[in-house]
């Protein structure tokens, strides 16, 4: 017999996001992830200066604002036809790189680890590490309270399926205590050239206004190798374990199977020759090129008015009262690429990398294969919830690696900024990828004010409601065919969700 589950809020995840299942025979048949909440920043920046954009636009995330900070100056620097210094590009991709770690670090352990690792086993920890030591006797404490809703998310009222083995939950209990201080540190280092995380206060058009010093290289080099070591020996040997413990998870939410990248990292001149590189996948085929032109945004089951299905360029947010809109349920847009719904993030990345396989990105095959045989598994195993939590570690390793790689080639007291003229009239793109996937900003100017400003962020693409031709976004397709073992506690539909990393505060800005 059907019946339908509410999951609302989804915990664990940025923002507000309610998820309605149908499910039969303890099966989702069909899912609807709805945004609950409008923001509005595209119609705050309206009729502002266009040096405001880069400012206002970071206030959309707190995890992730340095993308943003990122793809407002790429699209001002293209409206006004400036190019920064290379110390300036070299600083926005430390600054950047910072960002993707602590952000890859809180989503594994803070985030989605816990649906894995039973925390109840740190009960049985008798050793001396006073963090553990504290921990239990918290735990303890919360476990005896006989409260209805214990105080830690972590600890469900229903009996839920975690990992057996009582190292791996110590261990992993551990490393999420760990984490804590290494998304403090990643957040120090990102701040020594951004002047303050979250919120990067150095970020302009043209370029960064830190100055590069010996110290400030010195600073960020011995942070990142403490990172690094982190990154290795505990991150990626923790999603390993869970993976080994989980094999099941390798074939659980497989999605859309269509993967968009903008590229991450520029490398070259303008934003172009990125380290994490631009590519779209559809179905099994190769890796393709992109063309932003092929972007739309639909709103026939969003909380918008009615248009046409337009490019960002030309884009329109005019929200509408909920109640005088049916069909709608979601405070998202779906967007589209040539009319297909795209997954975005670590496993959209590394997979085009994967496939292109050419230059540097033949290392991402090497990691990737290594991963893959300790694991038994096959590339094809990558489309799901484990693939994505694997992508993630080894682009945390790949951008931590490479940082410092950047950090070896700034020159001391070179400039990092060049200067800008806002013209009367013109327009701009600002691709890059946050850490949860593909950023696009698109800016229009006229009378040296902002036109119109449109965003289309990374769980916009993910979470993304249906579009005209009933096709599901990305989650929503993920979640069908998830087997549901107790609909009062559906943990496995809340783990294929925080695969995808959502934020959904960003998707409804």
């Amino acid at each position: 017999m059907a019946q339908t589950i509410g999951i609302d809020p989804v915990t664990r995840i940025e923002g507000h996001l309610a998820v309605r299942l149908r499910i039969e025979s303890n099966q989702v048949m069909e899912a609807y992830c709805s945004g609950e909440m409008f923001r509005g920043f595209e119609l705050i920046l309206k009729n502002r200066d266009p040096m405001d954009a880069q400012q206002i636009t970071q206030r959309i995330c707190g995890v992730c604002p340095v993308s943003h900070g990122i793809a407002s100056t790429l699209a001002q620097e293209a409206a006004y036809k400036v190019i920064p210094p290379r110390n300036g590009k070299l600083l926005r991709n430390l600054i950047l790189g910072a960002n993707y770690i602590q952000s890859h670090l809180i989503h594994f352990y803070h985030l989605s680890a816990l649906d894995f690792i039973d925390i109840k086993a740190v009960t049985q920890y008798n050793g001396k590490d006073p963090a553990l030591s504290e921990l239990k006797a918290w735990v303890q404490s919360q476990l005896s309270s006989n409260s209805l809703y214990p105080v830690a998310p972590f600890l469900p009222r229903y009996e839920s399926q975690y990992a057996e083995d009582p190292e791996l939950n110590i261990t992993a209990v551990k490393h999420y205590l760990d984490a804590l201080e290494m998304r403090r540190l990643a957040h120090e280092m990102g701040a020594l050239f951004a002047g303050k995380l979250p919120h990067v206060a150095t970020l302009v058009p043209g370029g960064v206004t830190e100055r590069v010093t010996p110290r400030k290289i010195a600073a960020y080099g011995e942070m990142l190798q403490k990172l690094r070591v982190f990154v290795d020996n505990a991150y990626l040997e923790d999603v390993l374990a869970v993976a080994q413990a989980f094999p099941e998870y390798f074939q659980a939410g497989k999605g859309c199977g269509n993967f968009l990248s903008y590229g991450a990292f520029s490398e070259a001149e303008g934003n172009t020759d990125h380290f994490l590189p631009t590519g779209v996948i559809i179905g099994d085929g190769p890796s393709r090129s992109f063309n932003p032109s092929g972007i739309t945004e639909d709103v026939t089951f969003s909380w918008y008015k009615a248009a046409a299905v337009l490019n960002p360029a030309t884009g329109v947010t005019a929200p509408v009262d909920p109640g005088q809109k049916e069909s709608a349920y979601s405070w998202l847009k779906a967007p589209r690429y040539e009319g297909q719904v795209m997954e975005v993030g670590p496993l959209a990345r590394i997979l085009i990398a994967y496939k292109q396989n050419s230059g540097r990105h033949h290392q991402v095959k090497t990691l990737v294969d290594g991963v893959l045989k300790k694991l038994g598994a096959k590339a094809e195993n990558l489309v799901s919830v484990l693939g994505r939590h694997a992508t993630r570690a080894i682009e945390c390793k790949l951008v931590a690696d490479r940082c410092a790689e950047w950090l070896a080639e700034l020159k001391p007291d070179e400039p990092a900024v060049t200067a800008v003229a806002i013209p009367e009239e013109a327009s701009g793109v600002g691709l890059t990828e946050a850490s949860r996937g593909a950023l696009g900003h698109w800016i229009q100017i006229k009378n040296r004010k902002i036109a119109n400003y449109q965003c289309v962020v990374p769980t916009t693409w993910n979470c993304s409601p249906r579009d005209a031709s009933g096709k599901p976004g990305a989650v929503e397709q993920a979640l069908v065919g998830t087997r549901i073992k107790n609909p009062e506690n559906p943990i496995e539909a809340t783990r294929v969700i925080r695969s995808f990393d959502p934020c959904i505060a960003c998707a409804v800005h």
